[in-house]
């Protein structure tokens, strides 16, 4: 039974399977002549989840964009957060609601077409008025006009002090007029500025990039790479063994003995593994028993034997790729809650692609069941089950979600699953003072008062007991020996950068 042992999965008849050192077609698709004509290797890369929505830059799909260095955005974030130049060169804050944007000149599409302000308010128009709006405008209102060729001006409806940062979410890259077709369509073949073109995809099985001579920047040292998505992890892991992969994705926790220590780099990561319960529908709409799972579960047994350690144990939903939250948090008051369920019977679902989660959910369900739940567990792809997670028919769901994924600052998570408009709301909670709480910490600068402020917020939410935090991640990656200048990114926006390469030892 899959719930039971999430790590020998029997191969499906009509999926991919695993054959002594081969790959099959649909799971791992190496190319055959990975060098050119100059001896260059291409790069291979497993990665984890499928698109989603056809690559469109509108939907999550635009973080694969970014991590291929095919698709750019006004600015970038660096380590620190803060707002760095990449197709804007500087900006200033006119007054509290406009912003001024200069861009950089001499930058071309991969189609050949010229980058200018007039592309700027395309793509930003065309983010703004997707339905849905990338989660990064959860509560913006964006206009975007052109001041002269190479200067925009972006307004907001009210201060957003954080605009630049939110300009640098890959959902917001800016494409050539040929990515935009009716209907709200958004096609990234050939459409980029970055450092590769996008050039094949294939379904949910692959893709294809090659180097863009024309690009603006540093040239790519490889002159492709090659996409596989592979959302079994023992196939992604054998992949990396078997020298069939230059790059892995999310190496399962389960894997990482079976591979040579030198090919494993894991870093502390803004994600959150984090348990949520419906408050509106069904047994959690009950506070009393929302409190109970809060004392029920032990994070202890999941660190240690789930992630073996590799993982930290979560005080909140901010974690220690953010160092300031642990400083400023204070402990949460007591809770009375019941001495058991009785018997209340809940469905607790996840999905199978993070290999670890099924597993977890074991772990979650014997601890429900000792306090009087009776648990029903549901698992299937991701692709399959968000839409039933989002529309609130599970009592509960374990999700590993990045926490400061879009704009480098955690306001835009907690607005997106926690707000009462919130467009990823799993636990459908709608709080007046966790919205204020999140309108208050939204409107300050960066800086101390706003992390404070951030911080009370996560307080409110806690205490609503519809999101309990169960551990932090750290990114585990797989490299091939010989791959050079791959990005080990906490905030999964980097990965093959113009730098990456293979080089073959002498």
């Amino acid at each position: 039974m899959e719930l039971l042992m999430p790590y020998l999965r029997l191969p499906n008849p009509i999926g991919c399977v695993l054959t002594g050192s081969l790959l099959l077609s649909g799971c791992f698709d190496p190319p055959q002549q990975p060098k050119n004509h100059d001896g260059e290797q291409r790069l291979r890369v497993a990665m984890l989840q499928p698109p989603r929505s056809g690559l469109t830059p509108l939907s999550d799909d635009a973080f694969k964009l970014s991590r291929w260095s095919t698709a750019e955005t006004l600015v970038t974030l660096n380590a620190n957060g803060d707002a760095t130049p990449a197709l804007a060169e500087k900006w200033q804050q006119i007054d509290a609601h406009r912003w001024r944007f200069q861009l950089r000149q001499g930058v071309r599409f991969h189609d050949g077409t010229l980058f200018n302000a007039l592309s700027v308010v395309r793509s930003l128009t065309a983010a703004m008025q997707a339905a849905p709006k990338p989660r990064i405008l959860d509560g913006v209102q964006l206009n975007v006009k052109a001041d002269d060729e190479y200067t925009v001006m972006v307004s907001t409806a009210t201060p957003d002090p954080l605009l630049p940062q939110r300009l640098s979410s890959p959902q917001l890259a800016i494409l050539a007029e040929r990515a935009y077709g009716a209907n709200g369509v958004v096609n990234p073949l050939r459409a980029g500025t970055g450092a590769f073109v996008l050039t094949a995809v294939n379904g949910t099985s692959s893709a294809r990039l090659d180097r863009f001579d024309g690009y603006w920047g540093q040239r790519a040292a490889a002159p492709g790479i090659d996409v596989s998505f592979v959302p079994d992890g023992s196939a992604r892991a054998a992949a990396l063994r078997t020298g069939e992969a230059d790059v892995v994705e999310a190496v399962p926790v389960a894997q990482v003995a079976l591979i040579d220590p030198p090919r494993v780099h894991q870093v502390p990561m803004p994600r959150t593994n984090t348990l949520y319960l419906n408050t509106q529908y069904g047994t959690f709409s009950d506070p009393a028993l929302r409190a109970l799972v809060a004392t029920a579960i032990q994070r202890q047994p999941l660190v240690e034997n789930v992630y073996e350690g590799r993982a930290d144990i979560a005080a909140g939903l901010l974690g220690p790729a953010l160092p300031w939250a642990a400083e400023l948090r204070q402990p949460q008051p007591p809770i009375t809650p019941p001495a058991s369920a009785n018997g209340a019977v809940i469905t607790l679902a996840t999905f199978s692609d993070r290999a670890e989660l099924p597993e977890v959910a074991v772990y979650l369900a014997q601890q429900l069941a000792a306090a009087g739940f009776v648990v029903k567990q549901e698992v299937r792809e991701y692709a399959h089950i968000e839409a039933d997670a989002l529309a609130g028919k599970f009592d509960a769901f374990i999700l590993s979600r990045a926490t400061v994924l879009d704009s480098g600052d955690p306001v835009a998570y907690l607005y997106s699953d926690f707000a009462c408009q919130g467009s990823f709301n799993l636990a459908q909670l709608c709080d007046s003072q966790v919205d204020a709480a999140l309108g208050h910490a939204a409107a300050l600068p960066a800086g101390v008062e706003r992390r404070q402020a951030i911080i009370a917020a996560e307080s409110r939410i806690l205490a609503t007991h519809a999101a309990i935090p169960l551990l932090h991640e750290r990114v585990i990656q797989g490299e091939a020996a010989g791959v050079q200048q791959v990005a080990r990114d906490p905030r999964e926006r980097l990965l093959i950068t113009p730098a990456s390469r293979v080089v073959q030892p002498q």
